[in-house]
């Protein structure tokens, strides 16, 4: 219960860091979580709203990546497993989530799709300062992945380009 608590504490913070870099034009440029093990980073403008996954509606027939459907303030949604996703899209394995309290992050309604992506972690909002070094994805990487980054600390990012993970046809093709 106390985990659950902290996440919502966590969620409410996010939220109005957001909405204050929004409004006050601060230079923070991304929300990172970790997924499948993985930091990445969405960018603000394409991200949306941060709820925790529950009472998800499974959808029968539907790829393994995607979880199924989440009423979200009245819209259902498409949850989508983004670490399944990607494992599958890159032929990687996918790592199984950490957290028992899972999130989902939709996608900015500018991108005209209902859709929420699931996450293991949030990591919070950060900036171009956050980091010591960026480079261009990786040649044969998925054409939704955008910079690599080094943090200060030396953990590795990957960037997604929501807008491009919106549109992309095997993201759009959930039946199996």
């Amino acid at each position: 219960m106390a985990n659950r608590e902290a996440l919502r504490e966590l969620q409410v913070r996010l939220a109005s860091r957001l909405q204050a870099a929004r409004s006050e034009g601060m230079s923070v440029a991304w929300l990172a979580v970790r997924v499948g093990g993985k930091n990445f980073l969405f960018p603000l403008g394409q991200s949306g709203e941060i709820f925790p996954l529950s009472s998800l509606q499974t959808v029968p027939y539907a790829r393994g990546w995607f979880r199924g459907v989440l009423n979200i303030r009245g819209g259902l949604y498409g949850v989508v497993d983004l670490a399944g996703f990607i494992a599958v899209d890159t032929g990687e394995e996918r790592a199984e989530p950490a957290a028992q309290d899972l999130s989902v992050v939709t996608l900015n309604i500018a991108l005209e799709v209902n859709c929420a992506l699931q996450v293991d972690g949030l990591l919070g909002l950060r900036g171009t300062d956050a980091f010591a070094s960026s480079s261009p994805p990786e040649s044969g990487a998925p054409a939704y992945f955008g910079n690599q980054f080094l943090d200060i600390a030396g953990a590795h990012w990957q960037e997604i380009d929501l807008r491009i993970l919106s549109q992309t046809p095997q993201f759009l093709s959930i039946s199996a």
